[in-house]
């Protein structure tokens, strides 16, 4: 098995870490507005549920932005596969002798 680290795929996982962590982060401060509006809503303070709502769409589309960079980082070609045909999405490389016995 070939372990292949060159820079473009390094550079592609640490652009996928970053994005999973703002994704984190946003889901973090969408829990907090969801607690703190619900909150609010029920001690009889029924003008923030609007703000909430539309603050929480906000936060969902930034998430479905971060999703949508993943997927195109996702398909970013490595610099050394550039005469492979790209059958397999993602980094996964299947040989075609798996589970052949050696000759």
């Amino acid at each position: 098995m070939r372990t292949t680290s060159n820079p473009a795929r390094r550079r592609r996982r640490v652009a996928i870490d970053a994005v999973m962590v703002l994704v984190i982060l946003v889901l973090v401060v969408q829990m907090w507005l969801l607690t703190a509006s619900l909150e609010s809503y029920l001690a009889g303070h029924h003008a923030v549920a609007v703000p909430a709502l539309l603050s929480s769409l906000a936060l969902f589309a930034i998430c479905g932005f971060l999703y949508r960079l993943v997927l195109r980082i996702d398909r970013l070609q490595d610099p050394d596969d550039a005469g492979r045909s790209a059958a397999m999405p993602g980094p996964w490389r299947v040989s075609s002798d798996v589970g052949r016995p050696p000759s």
